[in-house]
């Protein structure tokens, strides 16, 4: 499968708004990882990771998170992951990534 990516800036909220729909495994990562540090080039705000719509994340796509969580806190700066599905939850719950990137997991 693939890995559909939108984005939007909040002016109100200073925060982007991510939406990841499909699958991020070593295939997709790269994408994933350009459109985060895409996004972050362009505006330095906060970034919501929404992921309704992602079946499947792999170890992969979660070393993109991390890695741009890392760079985002340079600028004390912070990407949420929100609404992931309970195959997703688990694999952060079992990595204790979602005490970092949630805020609802």
């Amino acid at each position: 499968m693939s890995l559909q990516l939108q984005s939007s800036y909040n002016n109100e909220l200073d925060q982007w708004e991510l939406t990841a729909k499909g699958e991020v495994d070593i295939s997709t990562a790269p994408q994933l990882r350009k459109y985060l540090d895409g996004a972050y080039q362009e505006k330095k705000a906060d970034i919501l990771l929404l992921l309704d719509e992602l079946n499947y994340i792999d170890s992969t796509g979660l070393g993109v998170i991390i890695g741009a969580f890392g760079r985002m806190q340079e600028s004390e700066n912070r990407i949420k992951l929100v609404n992931p599905r309970d195959n997703i939850k688990k694999l952060l719950s079992i990595t204790s990534l979602d005490r970092i990137l949630c805020s609802d997991c």
